[in-house]
C-alpha cells in the first residue's frame, strides 16, 4: 500500500509539473506516425497484394509503446540524475557504435546495425544522439575549464571519433546530422563567427576530399551526380518519390491508393513524407511541418525563462537535431537534397529511430517542466 501511494504521488507530481502542450504535441506526432503506418499497410492494400495484414502497424505500435516508457522514465528523473545517467549511457552507446565495424550487420553495402540475441537489430547512432547533445553541452558549460576555446576543442575531440565511425559505415546522412547539431551547440554558446565559419569551411573541404578521392565514398558522388543530372540514372527512388507527391496533389489519392510504398524499398522509413503526400495530399504535409514548427516554438518559449546555460544548450541541441533531421528528410523527398536514408522523427517506421526520438522527447520534457523536488 505504501509503495502504491509513493508511485501515485510520484507520477501525480510528474503530471502536475510536465509541460502539457509539449507532451500533447509529442503524442500527436507519434499518433500520426502510427496512423499513417496503419493506413499505408491497411487491409485494403493487403488484400490487393496478398501480404501479411497489419505487420508493420503492430511492430510500429510495439516500438511506440516502448518509446512512451522511455519518455516517462527520462522525463521523471531528477535533472542531476538524468545528467549522470546520460554520461553513462553515452559511453555504453558509443561502445555499441565501436562494435558496428567489427560485428555489425551489413545491408545494401552499409554496416550500421547490431544484432544481439538479447537485443534485436538496432542502430547504435540513433540511441547515441540524445546523449551526444547532453555530453557536448556539459563540456561547453563546464565550470572546471575557464577557457572557452579549450571547451570547443574538447567537444570536437568528443565527436570526431563518432563522425569517423559514421563515415566509415558509411552513413553520410547521420554524419552531417551529428556535425550540424554540434555546430548549432557551438554557435549558440557564443563562438567568434570568424573561427566558426573557418572551421566549417575546413570540414566541408575535408568532406569533399573524401567524396572525390576516397573510393569508399564514391556512392555519394554518384548520388550527387544523379541529383544534379537526373538523366545520369541511379535516381529511381527519388523520381518515384517526386512522382508520388505530384500524383497526390493537394488532397491525395485516398487511403490505401498510393503505390510508392510498393515500388520503393524502405519507403515507410526513408520516404514516409512521399507516401503520406500521395495518399493524403500536400495539405497534410504542410500541417505536419507546421506541427513541427509549433513544437519548436513551444520549447523555445521555455528557453526565455531558463537561467541555467547547460539546460539551455541541451534544449537547443535537442530541438536542432529534430528540426535538422526533419528538414533533411523532407528535402530529400521533394528532391531538394540527394538521398540520405534519413528517417522523419516521430513518424517514420523503425525501432531505433522511434526509441531514440522517445529518449530525446523525455529529455525535452524533463528540462521544460516546472522545477520541483520530489
Amino acid at each position: 500500500m505504501l509503495n502504491n501511494n509513493f508511485i501515485y504521488k510520484f507520477y501525480y507530481e510528474w503530471w502536475k509539473n510536465i509541460d502539457k502542450s509539449i507532451l500533447f504535441l509529442i503524442i500527436l506526432l507519434f499518433g500520426l506516425g502510427l496512423f499513417f503506418s496503419l493506413v499505408s499497410t491497411s487491409l485494403i492494400v493487403s488484400d490487393k497484394l496478398s501480404t501479411n495484414s497489419y505487420y508493420f502497424f503492430f511492430k510500429h505500435l510495439f516500438f511506440i509503446g516502448l518509446g512512451f516508457f522511455f519518455i516517462i522514465f527520462f522525463s521523471s528523473l531528477k535533472q542531476k540524475n538524468l545528467l549522470k545517467l546520460s554520461f553513462f549511457l553515452f559511453i555504453v552507446c558509443f561502445i555499441f557504435l565501436l562494435l558496428v565495424p567489427i560485428i555489425g550487420i551489413e545491408v545494401k553495402g552499409s554496416k550500421r546495425w547490431l544484432d544481439f540475441f538479447f537485443l534485436p537489430r538496432f542502430q547504435p547512432i540513433e540511441l547515441l544522439k540524445p546523449f551526444i547533445i547532453i555530453t557536448v553541452a556539459s563540456v561547453l558549460c563546464s565550470e572546471k575549464n575557464d577557457n572557452i576555446y579549450n571547451k570547443y576543442f574538447l567537444s570536437l575531440v568528443l565527436i570526431l571519433p563518432i563522425l569517423f565511425l559514421l563515415i566509415t559505415q558509411p552513413d553520410i546522412g547521420q554524419t552531417f546530422l551529428v556535425f550540424l547539431t554540434w555546430l548549432s551547440l557551438v554557435f549558440t554558446s557564443g563562438i567568434n563567427l570568424v573561427i566558426f565559419f573557418l572551421f566549417f569551411g575546413i570540414m566541408i573541404f575535408f568532406l569533399l576530399y573524401l567524396i572525390l578521392f576516397v573510393s569508399k565514398f564514391n556512392y555519394i558522388l554518384i548520388r550527387l551526380k544523379s541529383f544534379f543530372d537526373p538523366s545520369s540514372g541511379n535516381n529511381y527512388q527519388s523520381e518515384k518519390a517526386s512522382e508520388a507527391i505530384i500524383n497526390g496533389g493537394f488532397f491525395g489519392k485516398g487511403i490505401g491508393e498510393g503505390v510508392l510504398k510498393n515500388r520503393v524499398p524502405e519507403a515507410h522509413t526513408d520516404y514516409i513524407v512521399s507516401v503520406i503526400s500521395e495518399e493524403f495530399g500536400a495539405l497534410i504535409i504542410i500541417f505536419l511541418m507546421m506541427t513541427f514548427l509549433f513544437f519548436v516554438y513551444q520549447v523555445f518559449k521555455k528557453l526565455y525563462f531558463e537561467k541555467n546555460d547547460k539546460i539551455k544548450l541541451i534544449l537547443v541541441g535537442s530541438i536542432s537535431i529534430l528540426l535538422i533531421q526533419a528538414l533533411i528528410h523532407i528535402g530529400v523527398n521533394i528532391r531538394l537534397f540527394p538521398t540520405t536514408g534519413m528517417t522523419l522523427p516521430f513518424l517514420s517506421y523503425g525501432g531505433s529511430s522511434i526509441i531514440g526520438t522517445s529518449i530525446l522527447s523525455g529529455i525535452i520534457l524533463n528540462f521544460t517542466k516546472r522545477k520541483v523536488s520530489y
